[in-house]
């Protein structure tokens, strides 16, 4: 069975530098590091991931907690962290809180005894006094944690801008706007103010509607954008936090016989796949998903080396226009 050493001695690398390929730890060229996989292969090394995790006092799994997993922007995000995850030697190790506080803080302790490298995190409804004494990072992604080591978000601001520009332009005068999450602070929360920004400036009638919990856990917004369509028909666009809100509002106007888009405008928000399977297709702000996967990736890797990142990193976002506008 082959050994580290001869990874080494075939590789013409020293024991260390074989060790930091395996371990994820300080600077590795690409060149070297694909070296070092491919002599892996050759000889068909497996790590001891049990010594290598007692020796280092943490294994190379990243715990990533969502809300949702079938949620199609959350599905994406996964995705694309998995890939991202994978170009780092890392494997994940991934919960589905769905949105219980009591799961959430049983999640993080199940990453900690499980001697994970760091978390990634897009749930936080529980109490900060959780993060005490853990000795991994954290990053939040379109989450708001004082506690957590570092933030990935989408420049929320500049999303609701744009959709409310563009529904404004395209001849609205009565905007509704459709929330995801009513339970807490969010980033998100930037695209409701900017909304009402960009309508009082512009002057056009406007409404807003948060819709409870409930909706966003059981992901169905039928019963309220129903609702809101038939006691306010004056309404001729909106703008809906997700392309699955937006989705469902082209379902209840195929059904109410409300023609998208020459009655009633459309834009949604991320740019999930769901947003090209709607007749019509969706306009949408687009997140750019993977870029902010790879980032939470690299910060974690950063912080596990010594270095210093940002507390923040906001990325832009773009508007996608399709035929619902």
């Amino acid at each position: 069975m082959a050994t580290l050493k001869d990874v080494a001695r075939e590789s013409g690398l020293t024991v260390g530098t074989v060790s930091r390929v395996l371990n994820n730890r300080g600077y590795i060229s690409e060149k070297t590091r694909q070296k070092v996989y491919r002599v892996m292969k050759e000889l068909n090394y497996q790590p001891n991931e049990m010594a290598r995790s007692l020796s280092t006092q943490r294994t190379n799994t990243i715990g990533v907690i969502v809300p949702h997993i079938v949620h199609p922007y959350f599905a994406k995000m996964i995705d694309c962290l998995e890939e991202a995850a994978y170009e780092s030697n890392y494997k994940i190790l991934l919960f589905s809180s769905k949105g219980k506080t009591d799961l959430e803080e049983k999640y993080i302790e199940m990453c900690w005894r499980n001697r994970v490298s760091g978390v990634i995190l897009f749930s936080g409804l529980f109490h900060t006094e959780v993060f005490k004494n853990l000795d991994f990072p954290v990053i939040t992604i379109e989450r708001f944690i004082d506690e957590a080591t570092a933030g990935i978000v989408c420049d929320n601001y500049q999303g609701g801008m744009l959709a409310t520009e563009h529904l404004i332009e395209q001849g609205c005068r009565c905007l509704l706007h459709i929330g995801g999450v009513n339970q807490m602070a969010m980033p998100a929360d930037g695209r409701k103010v900017s909304f009402e920004t960009v309508c009082q400036k512009m002057g056009v009638q406007y409404m807003t509607i948060n819709p409870d919990d409930e909706y966003y856990n059981e992901m169905d917004y039928y019963a309220i954008i129903r609702l809101v369509l038939e006691q306010n028909p004056q309404i001729d666009g909106i703008f809906a936090s997700s392309d699955l809100i937006a989705a469902q509002v082209i379902q209840i106007c195929k059904e109410k016989q409300i023609q998208v888009p020459e009655q009633l405008k459309v834009v949604g928000f991320d740019d999930v796949n769901i947003a090209s399977l709607t007749t019509p297709r969706i306009t949408t702000i687009r997140q750019p998903v993977k870029e902010m996967a790879d980032a939470a990736v690299s910060a974690l890797n950063s912080v596990l080396s010594g270095e210093t990142v940002a507390k923040e990193m906001r990325f832009p976002v773009s508007l996608i226009k399709r035929e619902s506008t």
